[in-house]
């Protein structure tokens, strides 16, 4: 059954598309325009209650505990539909959902959660600051902030570089990791980072986007303008 992705053309949204794309899920697209503040529509709030994108629909989802009366499989094996919300939440539902991209072994597991939680806590909130006070005019509402968080993007940048000099993939193996944290890499330009400085990101960053699924994931309109 298709799931359903509501989502915009940002960096967050582009994680879930590539996931999906490498994963090989059937989706459908629903544009959410944040620009337009679609996001604080009742009905999506509903499926989103931080009124952020992305966000996803499975008609397919996990059973009900108990099973679904009435239902075939009632005791357990059918499937309910679900709404998940943040973006690296998504990542590790479809990664539990297909078994890709997400290790069983909860020892492999490991170092895939940290690097997710190391672009959702990190990577992602200080290039989002660096994206706001680069588009200010204002010299002196822009000063202090775009270096503050200029500098703390760059050692963001220098960590994850120091990573991949031993190891092909953030956690060894491709990951829904590194779907999250490319998702941001993307924008290096925007960050104001020339990966020419980092040679291990820019490995990293070449190897994945010559990958068939991630070219999908990025070609794949996500906004309807």
């Amino acid at each position: 059954m298709t799931i359903t992705l509501y989502a915009w053309g940002t960096p967050n949204g582009r994680k879930v598309s590539v996931a999906l794309e490498e994963m090989e899920l059937p989706y459908t697209v629903v544009p959410v325009n944040i620009g337009k503040g679609e996001q604080f529509q009742p009905e999506f709030l509903r499926i989103s209650p931080n009124n952020k994108i992305p966000a996803i629909v499975d008609p397919d989802g996990p059973p009900v505990a108990g099973g679904v009366p009435g239902a075939a499989g009632a005791a357990g094996g059918a499937g309910a539909p679900v709404s998940v919300f943040e973006s690296g939440a998504i990542l590790l539902y479809l990664g539990e959902k297909t078994g890709k991209f997400l290790p069983a072994s909860l020892r492999e597991r490991v170092p895939v959660l940290e690097w997710l939680m190391w672009q959702m806590g990190g990577f992602g909130p200080m290039p989002g600051q660096v994206h706001h006070f680069a588009a200010l005019e204002a010299e002196a509402d822009r000063r202090y902030g775009l270096k503050r968080f200029s500098d703390e993007t760059h050692r963001l940048y220098g960590v994850l570089d120091r990573r991949l000099a031993e190891a092909e993939f953030v956690a060894g193996e491709l990951s829904v990791a590194d779907f999250a944290i490319l998702g941001w890499a993307w924008r290096h330009e925007r960050h104001k980072v020339d990966l020419a400085s980092y040679p291990n990101v820019r490995r990293w960053y070449d190897t994945l986007f010559a990958r068939p699924g991630v070219q999908r994931g990025f070609a794949v309109k996500l906004d309807n303008v």
